[in-house]
Order: structure tokens, then sequence, then C-alpha cells
């Protein structure tokens, strides 16, 4: 059967891309198809390209609207019928609906995308059962388990549903799915017959990472960057929250960042995954509800401020980078804390589904703590072996950079194994490692296995020690997990063999990402008890006094003394470093900022100075949204006394954050309102004050004026003052 001239009629490609070949023929000739792929692998093209050979329509299950609009735009871009593909779904009226019908009935369309929830109708299902009707695709079939990452219980009727409209083969399609998922897929659509195609998980381009997440988790990501200014990035929330902080964050430390959540409206969403797509932004910073069918190819890198839930979950989204085959950097940031905040998110979910969840995040946790090779680990998840050594990508990941001690643990492994076969092979990770420490519990004892000579076998080391070890001779198939009672730890006869003839295994401890180690990860300059350069205050002291003279403003309105202050203890020696000072933004850097670096960078040098390498990150502040608020407002020149109001502030709370706002180099005018208070005289008797003055404290000027003018309107004149001569 030639596959190629079709391949080349309808799409323009000259060859297949690794198994879409033999994917094709087993649908043309009609078996059942179980395909796993991953992102970026070519899974639509092994259900478009029959679909438009054969006779009939197929239909395509996706969960997806955006997916399927995507997928229909660009079959239609191929022929010269507009209704070879339709998308049958609830945002179609009458007319549209009526003309999908008459599509399909004359032989015109090739692919039906559908909902699943649209499928169920009873309208649908009689129409399409009068229909010749070539295969059902289901796109996304993860969907189908309850152990696939995406559950949704819509998809578990699909099986009667194609019954009801005809029996034809069916194909599934997905890009993430553990043995236990696969399974699970093909038993609830009755196709355990299926032929299963599956390539290999390996992505070898993309680099692996966990970090520990701190407090200073933010400041991290920035750092990470600004190191890779004009790349694309996407860097995944588990909350909506989260992703607008995060976002304004970035945007504040001069990055050109847009968030993405379900909670924006449907035109703010498209519009900035237009950006990112357009490079209009260089990065996304979202939940997960952002990604699916985005088709990327240059995603540099990808970070998780949160862990996610599954693996699966975390091999999708990490997939997203480097489709290019380019670099592709995957960050996550890790700290148990999230993992305990995840479970109790559970607890108001029934059992069956709260042990799912247990079960999947304690995989998450095995990969982030595990100190063997990341690939390794993570593709042994979905059944796949990888030689740490000469496999494609081996050296791609932290841990590999930067092994960590191993020493021999022959004789632990022996009783480990011994522990497993000798409880009769009943127990999950958490239980074995319970039995080895001999710490008794109510499972334990109604398998009276807590009388056993066995229990406590390994009491001389800790419960961490023992899961680490769990997992590193799982990876080498000692033991396995048992499918059905998932999580249920069984010997393998690799396994067996061992303990009758054990020899040398080499184990690495696990990294520890407990609290207590929260803070001593990142000493920030500010933490780290720095102590003022009072020469170099002097120095720049002085310098100011030039400057002022200079540019004939007073020595104030070139920078305040905080200011001073903090570079005595930053060191900034370039502008981007200037403006993450204290009250200094990026015009007043610019503005006044290259003779204080010079400076600074002279001094550092003459003196040795240890400058510190944490960057110093400027923060939103709780009240970002507020100012941003006060700079629009004051444009649109509404009234002080209104801006107050609506933000339930007294005009002196205003004022002291607009001073904030000036200070920092940013222009505000307020010109319209203090016309309403003082008369041009008036303004130019306290602007000349100003400019003489040796001090803008509001003190020294209320004594000068004795009475003529109350502190709101001294205070008021003064950021005039600041907009005018220093920003």
């Amino acid at each position: 059967m030639d596959l190629h001239s079709p391949l080349k009629k309808f799409f323009g490609f000259n060859k297949f891309k690794g198994l879409q070949e033999q994917v094709i023929k087993s649908i043309v000739e009609k078996n059942n198809t179980f395909v796993i792929m991953p992102t970026g692998g070519g899974k639509s093209l092994c259900y478009q390209l029959p679909a438009l050979m054969q006779e009939g329509t197929a239909i395509v299950v996706s969960p997806l609207i955006a997916l399927m609009k995507n997928q229909v735009d660009a079959i239609r871009g191929i022929s010269e019928h507009n209704g070879v593909a339709h998308v049958l779904n609830s945002s179609l009226n009458k007319t549209e609906i009526a003309q999908v019908k008459e599509d399909i009935a004359s032989g015109i369309t090739k692919l039906l995308y559908v909902a699943p929830e649209s499928l169920i109708k009873e309208e649908y299902v009689t129409f399409l059962r009068t229909q010749k009707i070539s295969f059902v695709a289901i796109d996304e079939a993860h969907c189908i388990s309850e152990w696939g990452h995406d559950f949704r219980p819509e998809y578990r009727n699909l099986k009667h549903i194609i019954k009801a409209i005809d029996d034809v083969p069916v194909i599934c399609l997905t890009a993430t799915a553990t043995e236990k998922v696969q399974e699970d897929i093909l038993k609830t659509l009755g196709i355990t017959d299926a032929n299963r195609f599956k390539a290999s998980f390996n992505r070898a381009n993309l680099f692996y990472e966990v970090r520990p997440k701190t407090k200073e988790v933010q400041k991290d990501i920035i750092r990470f960057v600004k190191q890779r200014v004009g790349k694309s990035g996407i860097i995944y929330c588990l909350s909506r929250k989260k992703v607008e902080e995060v976002a304004q964050v970035l945007q504040v430390n001069g990055l050109n960042a847009v968030p993405y959540h379900a909670g924006l409206d449907a035109k703010t969403r498209v519009r900035h995954q237009d950006m990112f797509l357009m490079e209009d932004c260089d990065i996304v910073v979202a939940t997960i509800a952002f990604g699916m069918g985005i088709d990327k190819p240059d995603v540099r890198f990808v970070i998780h401020h949160d862990i996610p839930k599954s693996l699966e979950s975390y091999y999708q989204e990490t997939g997203r980078a480097g489709r290019d085959d380019g670099e592709g950097y995957c960050l996550a940031f890790y700290a148990y804390k999230d993992i305990e905040k995840l479970e109790k998110f559970m607890a108001s979910k029934p059992v069956a589904e709260q042990e799912i969840g247990h079960a999947l995040l304690q995989e998450v946790v095995g990969y982030a703590e595990t100190s063997m090779n990341r690939r390794k680990y993570l593709l042994h998840y979905f059944g796949e072996d990888f030689d740490a050594i000469n496999g494609d990508g081996a050296n791609m990941d932290d841990n590999s950079r930067n092994p960590k001690k191993k020493h021999e643990a022959k004789e632990n492994v022996v009783k480990l194994l011994y522990v497993v076969k000798q409880s009769l092979q009943k127990y999950k990770s958490k239980e074995v490692v319970n039995t080895m420490i001999g710490k008794e519990n109510a499972l334990l004892t109604s398998h009276r296995t807590h009388l056993q000579p066995f229990f406590g076998i390994g009491k001389d080391r800790t419960a961490a020690y023992w899961m680490a070890l769990i997992r590193q001779v799982l990876v080498v198939h000692f033991i396995k997990k048992e499918i059905e009672q998932y999580g249920v730890i069984k010997l393998t006869s690799v396994g067996d063999a061992y303990i009758q003839n054990p020899t040398s295994f080499l184990m690495t401890e696990d990294h520890s990402y407990s609290a207590e180690n929260d803070n001593a990860i990142i000493i920030s300059a500010k933490s780290s008890g720095a102590v003022l350069d009072i020469n170099l205050v002097k120095l720049l002291k002085d310098l100011r006094k030039k400057v002022a003279l200079k540019q004939g403003v007073p020595p104030f309105a070139v920078f305040q003394d905080p200011s001073l202050d903090d570079m005595a203890l930053k060191y900034p020696i370039n502008l981007e470093e200037l403006s993450t000072v204290h009250g200094v933004g990026e015009g007043k850097a610019r503005k006044f900022g290259k003779d204080f670096i010079g400076l600074i960078k002279t001094y550092v040098d003459e003196n040795e100075v240890l400058r510190p390498d944490d960057l110093i990150v400027k923060s939103t502040g709780t009240n970002s949204g507020l100012k941003l608020y006060i700079i629009q407002n004051t444009d649109r020149k509404l009234s002080l006394e209104d801006i107050s109001k609506s933000k339930g502030l007294e005009i002196k709370d205003l004022i002291k954050e607009m001073e904030a706002i000036i200070f920092s180099g940013t222009k505000l005018d307020i010109n319209y309102a203090l016309d309403d208070l003082l008369d041009e005289e008036q303004q130019e008797e306290i602007h000349e004050y100003f400019m003489e003055a040796e001090t803008d404290k509001i003190q020294d000027a209320l004594d000068e004026f004795e009475g003529d003018y109350d502190e709101d309107e001294l205070r008021l004149m003064r950021i005039k003052f600041i907009n005018e001569v220093a920003n």
C-alpha cells in the first residue's frame, strides 16, 4: 500500500516521521489502534491522512475547542472545499449545524471534530448513525482514565456512543500514558485487541533541573530569565493569584511577560496567547489552562514555580520546550510544603480519588528528591529503559552534571528485597518502609507483620533512606509496582535472583529539601547582615553634590539618602543593577546613574570589594496594583479626592503613595490638582524654596513659610518639583 503519494498530495511531505507510517497502515487496514507519541511527534497526521484518503467521515473526539479550531483551519487550508473539516459543538447556531450535516451527507466532510459532551446528544447520534463513518479517533485519550492527569468523566461513556453510531475501528492517541493508564484506556473502550504503537518518550534536547523552593523563589526566577533575555519561556503556577503576582513581578523588573489563566476573559486570553505566538511578548505566566495545542517550536524554557500534581502533567508541560530540537531548559522549584498543600486540597474528594491523587503525588516527590539521572527516572515512569551513560541526552540534567556521593548498599538492598518477599508482596512503598524501620500501624498489625522477625530489620537507617533505596531498585527492575492494585510492590525475577546472588549496588542518597534548609539556600544582600560602607557613602554624597550643581537642582532631587545607603550595600556597577536600588527607577538610573556606577566600579576595583552576587530584585510590593491605579488615574486627571475615596484612603495616605512613585523616578503629573489648590504665584514661591533648600524635609518648609501653606500643599508641591527637575 503506497501511503507516500497521498502524504505528498495532501500535506506536501516527502517522508513520514517516526511511527506515523505504521500507525496509518494499521488504521487504513481497519484495525483498532493505540498510539502513544510525545508532544511534537506528529500525532494529528496519524488520523488526518487516513481520513482524507478513505470514503466517509472520521469522527475526532477532542476535549479542547481551541485545538479543534486550529486543526480545522489547517485542514481547510489544504483543500478546495471548506466543508472538508468541521467542528460540531455548542458554539454553533442552527444554520451552521444544518450546513455541517449537509456537508457530511454529501460526502464532502472527511473530518468531524466533536467534544465528548456533544457526542452524547441524541440528535447527533441519530444523524451520524445514518452516515458513512470511516473510523473514530480519540485524541488526548488519557482523559478516559482516572489515573490520567486530566481525567474527564464524560470520556468514560465513549464506548457505548461509538457502538450506537457504528461498528467502526477506534484509534486512541495520547502524548503521555503510564502502563496503568494504557491498560485503563483499552479496557474502558473495549479494544484490548488494538495494535499498539509507542514512540520513545525521550526528548534528548531537554535539560531537567529541580531547585529547592525558598522564600526567594521569585528572585531566582528573575535571575534565571534575565540571563535569557529575548528568549521565549512559559512559567507554570498552580493558582490564578500566583500567576498574576509572578507576571507583575516580572513586568516590574523590565521583563516582557503576560499572565494567562481561566479567570481572564476570553478576549484577553486570546490576545495574550497571540502575543506569545507572534513574539510580542517573551514570557507567559500561566496555570495549566495554557499550552494545550500551542504549537510554538522555539520555547526555550519552561519553569514550574509550583510542582505539578503528577509526572504526566510535568512531562507534558516541560514537553512544550524545544520542539524544534533546539535548546529547552526545564526548571522546577520544589518544597515538600507544596505537596502537603496539594494533599490538603484533596481532602474533600471521594476516597478513591484521594488514593489516586496521593499515589500520583508520591511519584512527583520521588522525581524531585531523587539524586539519580532524572531522565532515567522519568522514562522509567513511562515504562521505558534509558542508558544513563550512553543514552541520547545522558548528561542533560542537574544530577548527572553534579553527581552526589555514592556508597555501597548491597546488604541494604538484600534486606529490602527480603522484606518485600517475606511480607508476601502486599504492601505499597510506605508500608514497606514502616516495616523496615519497625513503625507499627493499623494495616501492619492487621496482617500481623509487626510480630515477624524481619520487622524493624532496617531501623539503623531513616525512613527517607529506605524510600530513596526503593526508588533506585525500582528503576533497575528488582521490584515493580503492581498495575491492578497500583503502587503495591512486587518482587521481579531479577530481584529474586539478586537475593540469591548479590553484587555491588552503589546508592546515591536523595536530596533533602526539608523546611529547615529553606532559608539556608540563598542569602540575599539584605539579610546577610551586610553593613553600610561608610567611606563609599561619603564619596557618593560628594558626587551627588557635584551632579546637582551641574544639573542645577538640589542634591535630594538627584538621589535621596536611603538610595545612597542602598548603593553602599549593593555596589551596583551597571544601570540595570542601579535600577534595583531602593528609590531608583529605570528613568532615574538613566538620567543620573552614569557617574555613580562609574565611581562605584572604580571603588570596587581599587578596594577589592566582594560584591554580593545576589541580584536584588525589585518587588511589586503589595501595593503595586494601587500604584498602577494612581498613575493611570492622575493621567486621566481624576480628582485626588475621587482617587483616594475609590481606594478607601485618606488624602495623606494617597500623597504618601504618590511620593513613593515619584521618588523611584516615575513621572506623575499632578499639575491639574495643584492648579485647583494654589495659584501660579504661590506655586512659584514654593518651587523657588525647594530649588534653594538644603533638604527636602517638609518640617523645614513648614517652619520657613510660618503657616502660609499646610502640610498637604507642601507635599504635593514637592511631588510636582521632583517630577519636573529630577524625573
